[in-house]
């Protein structure tokens, strides 16, 4: 699923704050030299002060027009400096046509025009000089927010790639390099590790978090880059292809055409979230998150004891689990089986209700607390959902989502086939469609994957409440479990 990217203003709101500060002290302190920094009877007439608040809203529209975020962190000490002069001015005659159209411009002192602007300049210049300078050694030691890339081309343009996609100021980690034409596995070039050959790229996109592919080749490899593409189609992974050649995609899924680096690229994805979804989305997920967790620790006074007693040791149970794209993440539940659980699992496999193995359903499981004759304190949370409820504290950290899909464990993960990863081209979710579709009752796990791909083909904000609503109903009613 491909994510909208975010606008270069918002995207760096935080350099935007620093210089709507800088205007603002500039304004001021223009002010008071016009003004004199010593009086006895100081103070800004009103006219002034609607000035003031009215650079915010300027600044903030000068940003969003001129796009002057665009590259910041790459840029050098000049141009920089051109672009702190280009906004001084903008803003500048942006604010003498404000003053203008209100009939006031004739109130006004040219000399705090004059002296605003020069000030704006220096400081625009400085904060954003120093901020760079914070935000690159963050950047530098902190890859969680940038999306997991993997190149695949050939040994020739490998280099050029990389220096062109992995900038400073890019959303994308170079996370690795397929090389076609070359047995490369283990090399590295530049800084990226090559991760694997043309012969088993798709076996490694499979198995590992890969969030997003860039596949630049030449004709000779035509009929590899048709497949490269088909298959992460297939899987979810959002593909885009270097603007060279024509090739024959036939599988479903969006195709646009957006820019990585400096290259012009045709992208394919099964969906495109657009910035909005994606901020409305978290924002469902961050209050969900908080009333969760408030019922959570209320649900934990009460059962946690019982817990304790009935099987002494961690009330919360850890597991690894995967997340989106592959990403692996520690999940939360109240512990409802006894401590060997996972130690017992295999040898229970040949119980287990959905024959394939992709996932692990068992009635009457004998690991869970109390489990053995269906009626324990484990049967009562797990029936009830209450297990469930500590994830509420994964929707906040952002490793799942209110609505989605069930993260897969290790094991089942390694299992995977490529049709079946592309369930895993969103967050995991507390409930999702195959929940409320029949909970325990599907075994076949085909019929999980076909429901989570509609439920990806067609999310929306209106449709993650509607199976929200489905839950709350399934759950009152104790229509299976999850």
């Amino acid at each position: 699923m491909y994510r909208e990217r975010v606008p270069s203003w918002l995207k760096r709101f935080d350099f935007l704050l620093f210089d709507i500060f800088a205007l603002e002290i500039s304004f001021v302190i223009s002010y008071m030299i016009r003004r004199g920094f010593i009086s006895e009877d100081y103070y800004m007439p009103e006219l002034y002060i609607n000035t003031a608040m009215a650079l915010v809203i300027i600044s903030v529209i000068e940003s969003i027009f001129f796009q002057n975020y665009d590259q910041i962190l790459k840029r050098n000490e000049y141009n920089e400096f051109k672009s702190s002069f280009k906004r001084a001015t903008y803003i500048t005659v942006m604010l003498i046509v404000y003053l203008y159209l209100i009939r006031k411009s004739s109130c006004y002192s040219r000399t705090i025009y004059v002296i605003t602007w020069e000030l704006t300049i220096i400081f625009t210049f400085t904060f954003r000089q120093l901020w760079k300078r914070v935000v690159k050694s963050v950047i530098k030691g902190d890859d969680k927010t940038l999306s997991k890339f993997i190149v695949v081309t050939n040994y020739e343009r490998a280099l050029n790639i990389i220096k062109s996609v992995s900038g400073s100021d890019s959303v994308f980690q170079v996370a690795g390099i397929v090389i076609v034409d070359k047995e490369m596995i283990g090399d590295k070039i530049g800084h990226v590790d090559v991760v694997a050959s043309g012969t088993d790229i798709e076996d490694y996109l499979c198995r590992n978090w890969v969030d997003e592919v860039f596949v630049c080749l030449d004709d000779n490899n035509k009929n590899l880059e048709e497949k490269i593409i088909e298959d992460c189609i297939i899987m979810g992974i959002t593909v885009h292809r270097y603007l060279a050649s024509d090739l024959k995609i036939t599988s479903s899924g969006v195709k646009f055409v957006s820019s990585i680096g400096d290259y012009s690229v045709l992208s394919y994805s099964m969906k495109i979230l657009t910035f909005r979804q994606i901020v409305l989305k978290r924002c469902m997920d961050i209050v969900g998150g908080l009333v969760g967790m408030i019922i959570t620790i209320i649900i934990g006074i009460f059962i946690a004891p019982v817990i304790f007693i009935k099987s002494p040791g961690p009330v919360i149970f850890k597991q690894w689990r995967i997340g989106r794209n592959g990403k692996k993440f520690q999940i939360y539940k109240f512990r409802s089986m006894y401590l060997d659980a996972e130690e017992r699992k295999a040898e229970l496999m040949a119980k287990n209700k959905i024959k394939d193995g992709m996932m692990f359903k068992l009635e009457n499981d004998p690991r869970i607390i109390g489990g053995e004759n269906g009626k324990g304190i484990g049967n009562f949370i797990r029936n009830t959902s209450l297990d469930e409820f500590p994830q509420f504290l994964n929707v906040l950290k952002g490793d799942m989502s209110l609505v989605g899909t069930r993260p897969p464990t290790m094991d089942e993960w390694e299992k995977y086939k490529l049709h079946h990863r592309k369930r895993m081209a969103i967050k995991p979710g507390l409930t999702g469609l195959w929940q409320v579709s029949g909970r325990s009752d599907i075994t076949d796990f085909e019929e999980v994957v076909k429901l989570d791909t509609e439920y990806i083909n067609n999310c929306s904000i209106s449709y993650d409440i509607l199976i929200i609503l489905k839950t709350i109903k399934v759950v009152l009613f104790r229509k299976g479990s999850y």
